[in-house]
């Protein structure tokens, strides 16, 4: 009698069909879709039933960590980097409660200077929806924490905004687009309770029985309203410029199974100071650089050296990561636009998740906390 042994799905992302998968799943489905996986199979080159058993079997394993419709949050709610003022001491609960009691707070990232302590070791991005005071969100933070005092750095204009880390793997360093990047400005759009309704079943991560055909079926019937009205809605929000992309996002921070498995070690905060003036000229020839995931100008004011320009590059080392932005900071200098300062802030801990933008749930927390 022999003994079948069941065949395990590859979940790595070095596995050349998942590579293919990801390349496409993590950044390249923009707005919305009312079929993402049929379109990633497309753009992959992927039978659409291995896409489907692939992805399921990463999001089951941790490997990608959610899979979600994306929004353009900061044309729903008032968002911004926020860093922290806060001492060694009080830092580690402070993380904790940023990461655990604070729906609306996104990123939460512990910071070391490339040149050694910093007074400013906390780093978040915060989403408060309109019609709410962000400062007075910050305000309860910082009491809550015990920092000494806080930044609010809000987008002033919007150059990168993607994730593509297995696209970014082994990137020939300088490596950039033909044309600069577009430079992008946030604005409100106004939403109607049936839009708020569709937007929240909308965003929320997919469970692992949702991967697949159908997929916008069971969240039609949480907003309450049949699937094609459902799809309408959506494709309007998308037309209204609120959808970012359908995205999976890989688990990029943290270890997932066998440690080499981690996609990138080492996250870098780029901080630059360019001359007053050439914020736009500098955002978009630096957003260019196919490194970037991220790259904004914001104003960091003199506590923070007058930086106005910051990105994020994500490598499997240390050197890796300068060696693109020592690219970046060279052009810099050649092209004339002119450099007064630069900084690297590396990412050490770090919760990652999605900021809750919804009015009526930001009334119902601020409201149990004494805010409103």
């Amino acid at each position: 009698m022999t003994c079948t042994i069941p065949e395990v799905t590859p979940t790595s992302p070095k596995d050349d069909i998942n590579r293919a998968i990801l390349e496409v799943s993590e950044d390249s489905i923009k707005g919305f879709s009312a079929k993402p996986f049929a379109e990633i199979a497309k753009r992959s080159g992927i039978p659409y039933d291995v896409v489907i058993e692939r992805i399921k079997a990463m999001l089951t394993n941790g490997v990608v960590r959610r899979v979600r419709q994306t929004l353009l949050a900061t044309n729903l709610a008032q968002g911004a980097l926020i860093a922290w003022k806060i001492t060694p001491d009080k830092l580690e609960a402070a993380f904790e409660l940023l990461s655990k009691q604070d729906p609306f707070s996104g990123h939460v990232v512990i910071r070391n200077s490339e040149f050694g302590v910093t007074a400013w070791p906390l780093w978040t991005t915060i989403k408060v929806p309109t019609g709410f005071s962000l400062e007075k969100h910050c305000d309860w933070i910082r009491d809550q924490i015990g920092a000494e005092k806080y930044r609010i750095m809000p987008t002033i204009r919007q150059f990168v905004l993607g994730v593509g880390h297995m696209r970014r793997k082994g990137m020939e360093v300088g490596a950039k687009s033909d044309a600069p990047a577009m430079d992008m400005v946030p604005a409100i759009v106004a939403l109607d309770d049936r839009d708020w309704n569709v937007l929240v079943a909308l965003k929320r991560d997919l469970a692992v029985d949702e991967v697949g055909d159908d997929v916008w079926d069971k969240r039609a019937k949480e907003a309450g309203v049949p699937v094609d009205e459902f799809l309408e809605v959506a494709k309007s929000l998308d037309e209204r410029g609120v959808i970012g992309r359908f995205s999976t996002f890989l688990e990029h921070t943290k270890p997932v199974g066998d440690a080499s498995e981690r996609l990138s070690s080492f996250n870098g905060l780029f901080h630059w100071a360019v001359p007053k003036g050439k914020e736009i000229e500098a955002g978009r020839e630096i957003g260019r650089y196919r490194i970037l995931t991220h790259c904004y100008w914001r104003d960091g004011g003199p506590e923070l050296n007058d930086v106005n320009i910051f990105a994020v590059a994500h490598g499997e080392t240390k050197e890796q990561v300068i060696e693109h932005k020592a690219a970046i900071d060279q052009f810099l200098i050649d092209s004339g636009i002119g450099l007064n300062y630069t900084n690297v802030y590396w990412g050490g801990r770090a919760e990652i998740k999605p900021s809750e933008i919804a009015p009526a749930v930001y009334r119902e927390w601020a409201t149990q906390r004494g805010l409103l």
